[in-house]
């Protein structure tokens, strides 16, 4: 038979117990508020990243249906198979490295969506009415950079200039002391170039 001091004291606890998750005091509420917040900005960190990352990547930007025209392009291209085994995918050229300017980059892309469903670029026929537009705007966008994304790959300082190609020796460095950026010569690169360019200033085109 339990001893009626014994049960009074454990009515008490639980009373008190009750109390404090129901009516907790100051304290106890910002240590909960804490570390509640903590696990849930960990997983919404978390889960953005991953997100991100998975919009990231090759199979993301080639899912939609008008990018394959660009896609086939870039299937013929040095970026895509090479003697070397290394492979430029589209975020390797498209989106920043750099956190800050990634998300920029994609909260940019929201525009791509409006378009996709206006259905602007929807046909091949399409897409060549607006290909010199659309080239022009990443043109800019890696001017303004001094071609950020083609210099995580290729550094100048680490180039061997003669072991280029003789028409390539003949460009670079003049190009590099004129302080042009790597799409002033490299146009048309991994995608053809628009009708309306101007051919003559590009002379490494697809090189």
């Amino acid at each position: 038979m339990s001893n009626p001091g014994q049960t009074s004291a454990r009515k008490g606890f639980i009373m008190r117990l009750w109390t404090v998750l129901w009516r907790p005091s100051g304290r106890f509420a910002l240590a909960t508020l804490f570390i509640f917040g903590g696990v849930w900005g960990i997983l919404f960190w978390g889960g953005f990243n991953w997100a991100m990352e998975e919009a990231n990547t090759l199979q993301f930007c080639t899912s939609c249906h008008e990018m394959s025209f660009v896609y086939e392009e870039y299937k013929d291209s040095i970026h895509y198979k090479n003697q070397f085994g290394v492979r430029a995918t589209c975020p390797d050229c498209h989106v920043p490295r750099a956190w800050l300017p990634k998300v920029r980059r994609k909260i940019q892309a929201s525009n791509e969506l409006w378009h996709k469903l206006l259905g602007t670029i929807n046909t091949p026929e399409k897409f060549e009415q607006h290909r010199a537009e659309l080239a022009e705007h990443v043109w800019a966008s890696m001017k303004a950079t001094d071609s950020a994304e083609c210099r995580n790959c290729h550094n100048v300082d680490a180039m061997d200039i003669h072991k280029m190609t003789p028409a390539a020796q003949q460009g670079m460095m003049p190009g590099v002391q004129a302080g042009l950026t790597c799409v002033d010569c490299h146009k048309g690169v991994a995608h053809h170039l628009p009708k309306s360019s101007d051919n003559s200033a590009n002379r490494f085109a697809n090189k």
